[in-house]
C-alpha cells in the first residue's frame, strides 16, 4: 500500500480497479479505516478507479500526538488526491469523511467532480461530550469506547443478524490508536461548517441512514437546504454506517449520482 508525508503524518492509500477510469475518493468515518468501504469496492471497482486512505490518526496511517482541525485533515485528503495523480475526483465521505468533503467543498471545489456527504454534520454538539471520548481514548485507549459505538453505528436487527460484519467493525474501531482517535475527536469538537457550506455549488448528495443516531436525518436535512441544488436521500432500515449495513441501496444511490 502507498503512502505520502503530509503535515508531520503519514497518510496510507490504495487505489483499486481500472486505471483509466474516473477517480472515485472514499474517506473514512471516526474510528474506522479505509476498509469500511470494501462493500463499496465489490460494487464499484469495475467501473471506477477508487482511491481510499486511512485518515490522520486511523488505520495504517500515523497518529501523531495532540488535537487535529478539519482544515488539516481536509488537506491530507488534497495530498493523497496529488499522490494519486488525481485532477479531480468524486468525492464520497461518511461521518468525518463527510465533515472533511464539505471543507473540501467549500475550500478546493475545483478538486472535486460530485460529491457526497454521507451520515455527518455540519456541526456536532455539544463540545463536551468530544472531550470525554478523547480523554477516554487517550487514558483507556478504544476498549472504552467500542459497545458504545457499536451501538450508534448499527441497528439491533443488524448486529444479531450479521455477527461477523459486526466484528470485522469492532476490530477496525480497536485497532484504532487512541491519539489518532482523540486528535480527530478535537477536530470534530472546534468544527463549525454551517455558514461555509452554504457557498457549496459542487453537485451534492447528502445520503442519510434513517435510523442515524449520531448524525440523524435531521442534520442531513440541514446540509441539503444549505447547499442549493443538493439531493437528499434516505436510506431505509440504516443506521450510522448505512454504506455497510445497506450496502447495496448506498452504493446503487451514489453510482445513480455519479452517472
Amino acid at each position: 500500500m502507498p503512502e505520502i508525508e503530509n503535515e508531520g503524518a503519514t497518510i496510507h492509500y490504495r487505489i483499486d480497479g481500472p486505471a483509466d477510469a474516473p477517480t472515485l475518493m472514499f474517506s473514512n468515518s471516526l474510528g474506522t479505516a479505509l476498509a469500511m468501504w470494501d462493500g463499496q469496492v465489490d460494487d464499484l471497482a469495475g467501473r471506477y478507479r477508487i482511491l481510499r486512505y486511512d485518515s490522520r490518526g486511523h488505520g495504517r496511517s500515523s497518529a501523531p500526538a495532540g488535537s487535529y482541525t478539519i482544515d488539516m485533515l481536509g488537506r491530507d485528503a488534497l495530498a493523497v488526491m496529488d499522490a494519486a495523480g488525481a485532477d479531480t475526483v468524486h468525492y464520497c465521505g461518511l461521518s468525518k469523511g463527510g465533515m472533511v468533503g464539505m471543507w473540501l467543498g467549500v475550500n478546493a471545489a475545483d478538486r472535486l467532480e460530485r460529491l457526497v456527504l454521507a451520515d455527518t454534520a455540519p456541526h456536532m454538539a455539544p463540545k463536551d461530550i468530544w472531550d470525554e471520548r478523547a480523554a477516554a481514548a487517550r487514558g483507556e485507549g478504544m476498549t472504552a469506547l467500542v459497545d458504545a459505538t457499536i451501538e450508534r453505528w448499527f441497528t439491533e436487527g443488524f448486529r444479531a443478524t450479521r455477527p461477523e460484519v459486526i466484528e470485522k467493525i469492532r476490530g477496525l474501531i480497536l485497532s484504532t490508536p487512541g491519539a489518532g482517535y482523540a486528535g480527530c475527536c478535537e477536530a470534530i469538537r472546534d468544527m463549525d461548517q454551517r455558514a461555509a457550506i452554504r457557498a457549496i455549488a459542487v453537485p451534492t448528495l447528502v445520503v442519510v441512514g434513517e435510523k442515524d443516531p449520531a448524525t440523524p436525518p435531521e442534520a442531513a436535512a440541514q446540509i441539503h437546504d444549505s447547499i442549493a441544488g443538493s439531493e437528499l436521500v434516505v436510506i431505509p432500515d440504516a443506521a450510522h454506517l448505512s454504506n455497510i449495513e445497506q450496502q447495496g441501496a448506498f452504493s446503487a444511490a451514489i453510482e445513480k449520482f455519479f452517472g
